[in-house]
């Protein structure tokens, strides 16, 4: 099977606000997770360049919208981190306004990628914010990260407690990926969806 090749990947611009952001031009593909979900780490691990998006082991450290030209032809979009870490209350309201139109009236939005930490059992704000999508009708997929850090079947027993939690709300599931930013697990099946997503 092939799937997409990323030969180019370079930063455009980083926005405060959905005014800000480039023209609806290329099909944008976002990634979004709490606070330290391995955001930053996993867009690097896809684009194979190890320093495109900022990595900080404080969480909270993305504070914009950032916008990645991929491939001269679509956008890989960083978002701030939801549960916002240290900030002030303030500053989350603005965090919270600019993603909200963000996800709700980005024309060229394609796909959100929502990052779940696999070591943790179903947290609130995660179930929160799958939710928040699926009730706005905003089109997503999950993918669980730091797979490494512990056995497949805590990994698996996790993503199954994740499902259940997401039954009571859901019929159909959300189609759900593994990864891990240190062996690069999951970089080929990720790639290929987003391959699927741009094309249909």
């Amino acid at each position: 099977m092939t799937f997409m090749e990323i030969k180019s990947a370079k930063f455009e611009v980083s926005s405060a606000k959905l005014s800000q952001c480039p023209p609806n031009k290329w099909p944008e593909i976002a990634f979004i997770g709490r606070s330290n979900v391995g955001k930053s780490s996993l867009i690097n691990m896809l684009t194979g360049h190890s320093h495109l998006a900022k990595t900080s082991s404080t969480p909270g450290k993305t504070q914009l919208i950032n916008h990645f030209i991929i491939n001269d032809n679509w956008y890989i979009v960083d978002l701030p981190g939801y549960g916002y870490a240290q900030v002030a209350k303030t500053q989350r309201q603005k965090f919270f306004t600019m993603i909200n139109d963000y996800l709700l009236k980005r024309e060229s939005l394609y796909c959100v990628f929502v990052l779940i930490d696999s070591r943790l059992s179903p947290q609130k704000i995660d179930l929160d914010f799958v939710n928040f999508l699926g009730e706005n009708s905003v089109p997503f997929e999950i993918i669980f990260t730091k797979t490494d850090k512990q056995s497949n079947k805590k990994t698996q027993d996790n993503v199954i407690l994740f499902k259940n939690a997401l039954k009571e709300a859901w019929e159909e599931l959300p189609k759900m990926m593994l990864s891990s930013s240190e062996t690069k697990a999951g970089k080929d099946e990720i790639l290929q969806e987003i391959e699927n997503i741009i094309q249909q």
